[in-house]
């Protein structure tokens, strides 16, 4: 099953319980950083470009369900302005 990430006119939402706003994202992901390294040898990272991702879990944490988190619209994108649990709610 392919699990998608929201957009800026979307959001994640658990049909379970109806949780919007905790979630443990799994994901792998290849990047190209670009590091400066101070004389003393601090690294900052001054730039981060993601190459690859892949979205391999999305759990809500509030209930653990994996398979009722869904991406939503937000609101002033045409979504629900109020969310209700969905079917079994805790």
């Amino acid at each position: 099953m392919a699990v998608s990430l929201p957009d800026e006119s979307s959001r994640l939402r658990c049909g379970h319980c109806g949780n919007l706003t905790r979630f443990d994202v799994t994901r792998t992901v290849r990047s190209r950083e670009y590091w400066h390294a101070s004389l003393s040898g601090e690294v900052a990272v001054e730039e981060h470009e993601v190459l690859a991702e892949q979205v391999e879990a999305v759990t809500c944490r509030w209930c653990s369900a994996s398979d009722h988190v869904e991406v939503v619209s937000r609101p002033e994108f045409g979504g629900p302005s109020q969310e209700t649990p969905g079917d079994g709610g805790v």
